[in-house]
């Protein structure tokens, strides 16, 4: 799969997450096989305003090669400006935001709210792509609405001001996250223009990203909060795609390990402190549905040092071997009572 002249390593992309897609998590997402990563939202205002954190957020790794910078904003020639850094700034692509439903961006004209404004979203789109010479993608929605289901109109608009790729998420901006991503939405996108789509939405198994490709027909697949703490779920659908039928989900072995490398990551790009804070959070995500999560979550919660963490984590452990342990004695015992019957 290409995005203009960009070969991706797999059909499978990262969709960028405030708070989740940082530099450390977009290179342990391509260590499992994700073929494009895509970065939080970058404000297009705070990178010509010279702001020091949003400037920090266009690092990239080669490691998790291709790369898109994700930009948000309304006004054409301040997105034309900010495209141009971050092309010199060393992107691989450039994304742009039409599907961020929050309302203090919604607010302000942007986000998802220019799905209601058609025309100036393709003088924002067209005003990036003559700005650049690498490839500009965007991500929208359904739609504002179940009475604006407009998603069709959008990429017909985008392919036209020369967007080298499109992502659809299912959901329209009312929704927000809940609800039933409609995956007819980006079927019917994939009929009506001929660049590349990504399907977004509900695709937290290789269940479902294998019946989205079927479904729709996209070219790729845009996973984001399925693969939030698991990035095993590219491997599985990398794995799947190849024609694998057995696919293996991480040892607990595997979970543990996985969770230091990305603290001592984030330790060494952003320092104990935020690093620990961050993982509060990220550790959550990676031990969902684990035996005892729930009893460790305010635990690691009240965490302040990396050294605190790991070894909570060493205890967390030796708790889930225990469980793990216990349920097989009572599964053997259980299943001796049957062949005895």
């Amino acid at each position: 799969m290409k995005i203009g002249n960009i070969e991706l390593k797999a059909p499978l992309a990262l969709a960028p997450m405030a708070g989740v897609t940082d530099l450390p998590y977009r290179l342990i997402c391509a260590q499992h096989g994700c073929g494009f990563t895509v970065s939080e939202m970058v404000s297009a205002k705070g990178l010509l305003y010279k702001n020091i954190k949003t400037t920090e957020m266009l690092k990239i790794s080669d490691g998790e090669r291709p790369t898109a910078i994700q930009l948000f904003g309304s006004v054409p020639k301040e997105l034309a400006t900010a495209a141009k850094i971050v092309e010199a700034s060393g992107a691989d692509v450039i994304d742009f935001n039409m599907g961020c439903p929050v309302p203090k961006i919604v607010n302000n004209g942007e986000g998802s709210a220019l799905m209601r404004n058609p025309q100036l979203a393709y003088e924002i789109l067209a005003a990036m792509v003559a700005a650049v010479k690498i490839p500009v993608t965007v991500k929208f929605r359904a739609g504002w609405d179940e009475t604006c289901i407009n998603a069709v109109e959008i990429a017909q608009i985008a392919e036209k001001a020369g967007v080298a790729a499109v992502a659809v998420h299912g959901r329209t901006r009312k929704q927000f996250y809940e609800g039933k991503a409609d995956w007819k939405v980006i079927a019917d996108v994939k009929k009506a223009i001929k660049i590349p789509v990504f399907g977004n939405g509900d695709i937290y198994t290789v269940e479902d990203g294998l019946r989205m490709f079927k479904e729709t027909k996209c070219d790729g697949l845009m996973i984001g909060r399925g693969a939030d703490g698991n990035p095993w779920l590219f491997s599985q659908l990398n794995a799947a795609l190849q024609g694998e039928k057995n696919i293996v989900a991480p040892s607990l072995e595997e979970l543990m390990e996985q969770i230091k490398e990305h603290l001592a990551m984030l330790v060494a790009f952003k320092g104990e402190v935020i690093a620990v804070k961050e993982m509060r959070r990220h550790v959550c995500t990676y031990l969902k549905g684990m035996p005892k999560a729930s009893e460790y979550r305010s635990r690691f919660h009240q965490m302040d040092t990396e050294q605190q963490f790991l070894e909570l984590l060493s205890e967390y452990n030796t708790c889930a071997l225990n469980y793990y342990h216990t349920e097989e004695q009572k599964l053997a015992v259980l299943k001796a009572q049957r062949d005895s019957l």
